[in-house]
């Protein structure tokens, strides 16, 4: 069979405008060196990875290069022995290589150091460090490769960073971003490059989706690869298998994927991370629009017992105050303590208002409750005119596991979805559920 090009096997390529060349030339020369030959399709993703426009820039500078790719395809090896190339022969090159969990990063970190024992790449290596929290491989041009894991909290306090590397981006946080992104703004010429699975139900994948979306819907600037079955592929066809992985079966064995199709723990996660198949892409909401739009009320009863709850997004753009107004009789404030709102307790005591702060079992069965109420018609709402935002958030919330006990929370199903307003209304039911106090009683602030 010829060899194909990435052209013919990915199910989606979005190719940044305005390549004029590329770096992969000058890798692939020093890779056959070092007995490296690269199949047609690797070749294609290096050469748009390392495309340069006119002006010499990465043509993928602005929106990364992203790549969903399923498990046992060799991804490591192809992008890390080119990342490993290009810091040999360029100085003062800084690459941040990450991953989720520790043990992907340190497996990365051992197939890089493979990489320095080449005879014909020893000469340029200076030293490697190996102590946990420090693997770096250092060049004597000047160039470095640090690993770590985020799980461990790796890519804060870095400055200069030429090239970001996420792997198991389908597990990554906006803070992670946050952390770690604004290291290459003083870089002439940065890159970043995010390659994962599709995402499981529950991961923090908002941002791996949402540069999906952008790929899908071909956005200049950034590259995006996507290799997969069918939809409705059969998991034990093994022309699927090809179809999902440009490896198979040239230097993916058939044992290697029968390995995952037995090990993977059920179906669905063989399909996505032996077959690279997205969950449908229809994620509704939680609540039933039905259900949220009969708790609608013109005129809301306000006598009762109050609560107030607080939220902020992670980016901390905005602020959401909901309050809640229990008909059968105190004042609460309410805050989850992994809330970025948190920042506002101190303020508050010294109002000499009292918090209260929810913990994970809190958080859970205040969702819970809240869905619940829902349900059964009891939770009323102003309408979608005078609470916008509020509206927004329910009908584009779904629901993420959190803790041990099979309690869940809030979870929005887009990047650019805000459910702070929604978590807040749940946390302002919960403290009506836990305030004592008589609203009808005079409060005096500020002591005796």
């Amino acid at each position: 069979m010829p060899e194909r090009r990435l052209s013919e096997l990915a199910r989606v390529l979005s190719i940044p405008s305005g390549i004029v060349s590329s770096d992969f030339p000058k890798v692939e020369k020093a890779a056959r060196r070092m007995g490296i030959e690269y199949d047609l399709w690797q070749k294609g993703l290096l050469y748009l990875m390392f495309g340069r426009r006119e002006d010499g820039l990465y043509a993928c500078g602005e929106g990364g290069a992203v790549i969903s790719i399923c498990r046992q395809v060799g991804k490591t090896f192809t992008i890390g022995s080119a990342i490993f190339i290009l810091c040999a022969g360029r100085k003062d090159l800084k690459v941040l290589w990450t991953a989720h969990r520790t043990r992907t990063s340190d497996e990365t970190f051992q197939t890089m150091c493979g990489f320095a024992r080449n005879k014909q790449m020893t000469p340029y290596v200076d030293h490697i460090r190996r102590a946990n929290g420090q693997q770096e491989i250092a060049f004597r041009n000047g160039s470095r490769i640090m690993f770590g894991a985020r799980e461990q909290g790796f890519g804060r306090g870095f400055d200069a960073v030429d090239m970001e590397i996420f792997d198991e981006a389908q597990i990554l946080t906006v803070k992670a971003l946050n952390d770690m992104v604004p290291a290459t703004n003083v870089s002439p010429n940065p890159l970043i490059v995010m390659m994962g699975t599709p995402p499981q139900p529950g991961d923090p994948s908002e941002q791996f989706s949402q540069k999906r979306a952008d790929g899908l819907a071909h956005t200049d600037g950034m590259l995006y690869v996507e290799f997969s079955a069918d939809r409705d592929a059969d998991p034990d066809d093994h022309e699927q298998w090809a179809k999902a992985n440009p490896s198979y079966p040239k230097r993916t064995r058939e044992t290697a994927i029968l390995r995952m199709r037995k090990m993977l723990g059920g179906v669905d996660n063989f399909r996505r991370e032996g077959l690279g198949i997205w969950d449908e892409d229809t994620t509704t909401s939680a609540i039933d629009p039905k259900q949220w739009a009969a708790g609608t009320v013109e005129t809301p009863d306000l006598k009762g017992r109050v609560a107030y709850g607080l939220d902020m997004p992670p980016d901390r753009s905005a602020l959401a105050i909901a309050a809640a107004v229990r008909h059968d009789d105190d004042t609460a404030v309410v805050i989850d303590a992994q809330s970025p709102a948190m920042s506002l307790v101190p303020d508050l005591r010294k109002q000499h208002i009292k918090v209260t702060i929810t913990q994970t079992r809190d958080l859970g069965a205040a969702t819970g409750r809240t869905l619940d109420m829902i349900h059964a018609g009891t939770l009323q709402h102003l309408d979608a005119d005078h609470q916008p935002q509020l509206n927004t958030a329910a009908l584009n919330a779904t629901t993420r596991p959190i803790g041990q006990s099979g309690a869940f929370g809030w979870n929005k199903t887009g990047g650019d979805i805000d459910i702070s307003p929604l978590v807040a209304v749940t946390l302002a039911a919960y403290g009506t559920t836990i305030t004592k106090r008589n609203p009808n009683r005079r409060q005096i602030i500020g002591g005796a």
